[in-house]
């Protein structure tokens, strides 16, 4: 059996090689930041799946912080940069910063700043809506399209806010971005990035905003 590995088993055996698997544009946007995840496929013989690479400078070099964990990403696959949409099914490519986070329990093992979730929170994803790309509660807002942050499906039982069009939200450049649980290792999302429980758990634990933590998405040499 043959078996053919690409950029995401380069950055597993050997994390130093980000240098020469992100674009240049990343590698500049990610040098101040000490904790990176890189969002990077994996290329098996027919067929290929995504994984996140939780990277720690250190003096020296990179270092993996844990293991790659397989995650899944919008369904109508990556936007290139500056080309999302609302609505399009398209996960943002691009470095944003990591600085939040949110789940349904009061507090959990994290550094992060984070925030429980309660029944009446909602985000709106109305273009056309003043607080358009926020975190509101619902009787706060006059949008006429929002998402619910306590879901049915538990997708939001943790998360991160990827800090994609919040600082300034742009009209219809897309909302609602976060690092989330997944349904499965075989669903996708509507543009979103998500794991497992565990690996979730872990990288909630792991991120410290004193290091600046970014997540890479779309920004490799094999991407468009």
């Amino acid at each position: 059996l043959i078996v053919l590995f690409s950029l995401g088993a380069c950055l597993e055996t050997n994390p130093a090689n980000i240098s020469a698997i992100l674009k240049p544009s990343a590698l500049q946007e990610t040098a101040s930041s000490k904790q990176i995840l890189v969002l990077a496929r994996q290329k098996h013989f027919f067929s290929s799946r995504y994984y996140l690479f939780a990277l720690e400078k250190t003096p020296e070099n990179y270092k993996l912080a844990f293991p790659a964990m397989e995650a899944v990403i919008g369904e109508k696959g990556l936007a290139a940069p500056g080309q999302k949409k609302e609505g399009d099914g398209k996960t943002p490519s691009g470095v944003f910063p990591l600085r939040r986070a949110f789940g349904y329990e009061k507090s959990i093992k994290t550094k992060m700043s984070y925030r429980q979730v309660t029944d009446d929170d909602i985000w709106v994803d109305d273009p056309e809506a003043p607080d358009y790309n926020q975190w509101v509660k619902q009787n706060k807002t006059k949008a006429l399209s929002f998402e619910k942050m306590k879901r049915n499906d538990d997708l939001y039982k943790y998360g991160i806010v990827i800090e994609y069009n919040t600082h300034p939200a742009v009209k219809g450049r897309g909302s609602a971005i976060f690092l989330h649980l997944w349904k499965s290792k075989n669903n996708p999302t509507a543009g979103c990035v998500a794991v497992a429980e565990q690996d979730l758990l872990k990288i909630l634990s792991w991120l410290d905003p004193q290091a600046d933590p970014v997540i890479v998405i779309g920004m490799t040499t094999e991407d468009p």
